[in-house]
């Protein structure tokens, strides 16, 4: 059951609505109606227009808004658990989640893979829409087994492929990765090099990549995963043979490769303070004392419904990193449910997207959110975690769902600006 308090998530939004009486006082883009509604309808009101977004969530949305003029409605059943769709990609109105990050001085991404093999045309239209996303990320194409899946034989087809669809959508790319623990050929896992031409193997590889997409990216991805949870450092082929000490190889030679992109270490689970997150503090503190080029840190982001920590402890986790000069980005946002979804669950959901976006808006150290993936049918979720889905912003039909909404009135009402300028 769906509970007449949702309209306080829309409360985070501008003033965009009209003022309503004590009898009807649901906002633009609040819930007003659906399969098992307690609260406010709204459709009857002669400045709104119900849309069914599925049977149980229906959206008041003003009849004069310049967003739905260009859309078509949705058409949906009658049925409590399936919903029929347009094939148009933007059959619910949006509101243009990168638009609004960069008005604030931010931008919002989504991730894309195999770009060169979708025929999916209205997840083509929605991925490739830069006025919901301004930022992309290549989910494979330009790790290290896909560039250089034998000994200095490099490939760049796909990473080129990615760049050039989304430099065609007027969307920048954050370039992800160089060194993981996942994802490298057995060439270099199994090749039993000693530390110093291992060494020579991660600069090669990191200037022969960033050489090739100099001046291209926003951003690397240079380290990725280097902590397990507790803030050790995970045993792979990096450190179990060169120690620490590949980080601030890889940093250095990514910079002598591109002397303007900005580096990043990237890693999950290091939202609030933390064992893990302060291996990365003490790790940042350490790079930078040092000399070695850092930009930022990346927080992935993969998260569960209703299980997310407090703004403000993410806010105090945020500001230790700004106070020693780097910028921060959530950058492989997604908040999974058990499935199958349910109201509820919805509405839980939009609740913590907007937790987590909250928590960049307020810090200026924040420079953007990506999403990984744009719709549900894309997501990496289900073939990882058997049982749970549903974690991104649109569904399966590329409607956009609660989350959206609560996600992009974060975005409007921020008053904190960020310092990203790009697209």
């Amino acid at each position: 059951m769906v509970s007449s308090s949702l309209p306080v998530l829309v409360a985070l939004s501008l003033a965009i609505a009209p003022f309503f009486s004590a009898a009807a006082t649901v906002p633009e883009y609040g819930q007003c109606g659906g399969s098992g509604w307690t609260g406010v309808w709204q459709d009857a009101h002669a400045s709104f227009k119900m849309h069914e977004l599925r049977p149980f969530y229906s959206q008041c949305l003003a009849t004069t808004s310049s967003v739905s003029a260009t859309t078509a409605s949705v058409v949906a059943t009658t049925s409590s658990t399936s919903t029929t769709t347009s094939a148009s990609a933007t059959s619910s109105p949006l509101r243009g989640l990168n638009l609004l990050a960069k008005a604030k001085g931010r931008y919002f991404g989504s991730a894309i893979d195999a770009i060169w093999s979708i025929t999916d045309a209205p997840y083509l239209a929605l991925a490739g829409n830069s006025s919901e996303f301004g930022m992309q990320t290549p989910g494979n194409a330009m790790k290290w087994d896909t560039i250089e899946p034998t000994q200095n034989v490099f490939s760049y087809t796909h990473g080129d492929d990615t760049v050039t669809w989304a430099k065609g959508n007027g969307q920048t790319i954050r370039g992800h990765n160089f060194l993981w623990y996942n994802q490298v050929p057995s060439w270099v896992t199994a090749g039993n090099f000693a530390n110093a031409t291992l060494i020579a193997i991660i600069q090669n590889h990191i200037a022969n990549e960033a050489g090739h997409y100099k001046g291209e990216l926003y951003c690397w991805d240079v380290i990725n995963e280097p902590f397990n949870d507790d803030g050790t450092w995970r045993a792979d082929v990096w450190y179990n043979t060169i120690g620490p000490a590949f980080v601030p190889i890889a940093l250095i030679a990514a910079r002598a490769a591109d002397p303007t992109v900005k580096l990043y270490i990237n890693d999950y689970n290091i939202e609030s303070i933390g064992a893990k997150s302060t291996a990365h503090y003490t790790l940042a503190q350490s790079l930078l004392a040092a000399g070695v080029p850092l930009n930022g840190i990346g927080c992935q982001g993969h998260l569960i419904v209703g299980e997310l920590p407090t703004t403000a402890s993410v806010v105090a986790n945020y500001a230790r990193f700004a106070a020693l000069g780097l910028e921060w980005a959530i950058t492989e946002l997604d908040i999974r449910m058990t499935l199958p979804e349910t109201t509820a669950l919805l509405t839980q959901q939009a609740t913590d997207y907007a937790t987590i976006v909250s928590a960049c808006v307020e810090s200026s150290a924040c420079v953007g959110i990506t999403t990984w993936d744009t719709s549900d049918d894309y997501s990496w979720i289900p073939g990882v975690f058997a049982g749970q889905g549903d974690a991104l912003l649109f569904d399966s039909n590329k409607q956009p769902k609660p989350a959206y909404y609560s996600t992009a009135n974060v975005l409007a009402a921020a008053t904190v600006s960020g310092t990203y300028s790009g697209a």
